[in-house]
């Protein structure tokens, strides 16, 4: 499962956003965002799960959660916009 993090931190690197998923289970990868032409953290980033339910565990332990001072927002990322 895709899963969306927003709100990160700007210094927050992807070894460290995998540290904090894998308490929940696998993490099979996890990218932070970067700007093409600063270079610079976007301020989100994705984390793939491929265990469904550690996935949805991540999502409702992390969400909200505050790293860095930031209250970072968890979610799918394979949520379809509502038409």
């Amino acid at each position: 499962m895709k899963i969306l993090v927003r709100n990160l931190e700007r210094s927050i690197t992807d070894a460290e956003l995998v540290e904090l998923f894998k308490p929940f289970g696998t993490v099979e990868s996890a990218v932070v965002v970067m700007d093409a032409v600063t270079g610079k953290s976007k301020g989100f980033g994705f984390v793939e799960m491929p265990n469904g339910r550690e996935a949805v565990k991540a999502i409702k332990g992390l969400n909200t959660l505050k790293v860095k001072g930031a209250g970072i927002r968890v979610k799918s990322a394979d949520e379809k916009p509502k038409a």
